[in-house]
């Protein structure tokens, strides 16, 4: 059908810009979610060339789910929205499936025509239980609600910021033709930092750059990384629900502007052997009072012992959490020493084989930098597991925490014994919800060889057949 009948909202990126800065400063400044949901709702009522509402959310494993709405369904009827739990994986069980989804209108985003199609905004959803409360396994709302917590009773800010890396490959279904293939094609055989104006890294990395800036990321940096073909495309840090959000919608950036090249964006950890993985290096602060408790000019790497005792605990549940942070098989190929691996439970301002990193940082960059984080994990199980570890886990009596000869495991299956064994994932997560994530990790590993050595063999079948099987079954 012709255009010229329709009449769908089309926005400038400079327009974007402003309409999502505005909207992120609201939710910094804590504007009330009842001003919010008015303000939007009046918004989508007034604005005639906004045909559909997508609502996202994630499962228990990350995985980004869309809905969605016709725009006047929505606005009458979005109190009142239900889905079917059970086809979701990590939620409800068959025999109680109906779950319903609530809007978070604070986190509202205005979004590129030439991306996400014309006459369309996206917005966060919270899975809501029968009983009107927070779903257990929309981790999500579990972090929101913690961060919520943390604000009302200590008066912190918990504040992130991650670096993302990815490859890009040739063809728009490169993972899912892996099979067909067995390899992975670079667009671009430069590394670190290296790619000529022109060359289809650069322009996929300019092109995300744009969608990013034009949703209010507030880009800082971006390049090439290490790898051939492999990219990171930095933004400034947020508080640690939006933070999450923007992870999930880097990644879905990514993935739409990949494809609309005839390509595809791979947030595999390892999915090529020989060269870097990929990692998503969480930067982490806390804040009072627009304080950041984190610096301290002369605490030792010149932060604050409040720093310490959050980098003490994280370093003595590393192995508790770890399948948290590394969610998938191919993470573990990543954790490999001989390509930058974070796999040392220890921390270090210079070491970049530490889990934890202490950056050079001012009074207001101070921070601490989990390295040791997959691409692929949920974010939101990432940023809930660092800050609830961080400030409310056990500090360990072992001699010289911070530099014990200590490893994070090279396989799935040890981490799954450290996860299922720990008292620490229990409180963190529940029980319930715990039993849930840990049985699909066991799902995903029983699916993949169990243990591929420190050298792959000539042909690589194996880590072959581990890639394929975690891209047949959705572990990306």
């Amino acid at each position: 059908m012709s255009g010229e009948y329709r009449d769908f909202l089309e926005l400038s990126y400079a327009e974007l810009e402003d309409l999502n800065l505005a909207a992120k400063e609201q939710r910094k400044k804590r504007v009330a979610a009842d001003v919010i949901q008015e303000e939007r709702l009046k918004y989508l009522t007034d604005e005639k060339r906004i045909k559909a509402v997508t609502v996202v959310f994630s499962d228990l494993e990350g995985r980004l789910h869309t809905l969605d709405y016709d725009k006047k369904f929505l606005v009458k009827s979005y109190d009142n929205l239900t889905f079917d739990g059970s086809s979701i994986r990590g939620f409800t069980a068959q025999r109680e499936s109906d779950l319903r989804l609530g809007i978070d209108w604070s986190a509202f985003y205005w979004t590129p025509a030439d991306i996400f199609g014309p006459g369309k905004v996206i917005v966060f959803g919270e899975v809501i239980d029968k009983n009107g409360g927070t779903y257990s396994a929309d981790l999500r709302g579990v972090l929101k609600a913690f961060a919520k917590e943390q604000y009302q009773k200590n008066g912190y800010t918990l504040n992130a910021a991650n670096e993302i890396e990815g490859f890009l490959f040739e063809g728009v279904d490169a993972e899912r033709t892996f099979h067909q293939t067995g390899k992975f094609e670079y667009v671009n055989q430069g590394g670190y930092y290296h790619s000529l104006p022109g060359d289809p890294l650069r322009e996929f990395i300019d092109t995300t750059a744009e969608i990013q800036r034009a949703m209010g990321f507030e880009n800082e940096k971006d390049h090439p990384e290490v790898a051939p073909s492999q990219f990171e495309i930095n933004y400034s840090y947020g508080e640690v629900v939006a933070a999450a959000d923007q992870i999930q919608l880097y990644k879905l950036i990514c993935r739409q502007v990949a494809t609309q090249m005839g390509m595809t964006a791979s947030f595999l950890p390892k999915p090529v052997t020989g060269v870097n993985g990929s990692g998503m290096h969480t930067n982490i602060s806390i804040t009072k009072g627009g304080k950041n408790l984190f610096w301290d000019p002369k605490g030792q790497e010149k932060i604050s012992a409040f720093a310490w005792k959050f980098v003490d605990r994280i370093l003595t549940h590393g192995n508790d959490i770890c399948l948290l942070l590394n969610a998938s098989v191919n993470s573990y190929r990543r954790l490999d020493p001989h390509f930058e691996a974070p796999n040392q439970i220890k921390a270090s301002a210079t070491d970049r084989g530490s889990m934890v990193r202490i950056p050079i940082g001012n009074e207001k960059s101070a921070r601490v930098e989990v390295r040791s984080v997959g691409p692929d994990a949920n974010p939101y199980a990432v940023l809930l597991s660092c800050f609830k570890t961080g400030l409310e886990g056990d500090i360990s009596k072992i001699k010289n925490l911070r530099q014990a000869e200590r490893y994070l495991p090279d396989n799935i299956y040890t981490a799954l014994d450290n996860f299922r064994n720990a008292e620490w994932t229990s409180t963190l997560l529940g029980e319930d919800v715990k039993a849930r994530y840990a049985d699909l990790k066991q799902a995903s590993a029983d699916r993949c060889p169990r243990l591929l050595g420190t050298i792959v063999k000539s042909s690589e079948v194996q880590f072959h057949h581990d890639v394929y099987n975690q891209l047949l079954w959705g572990q990306f």
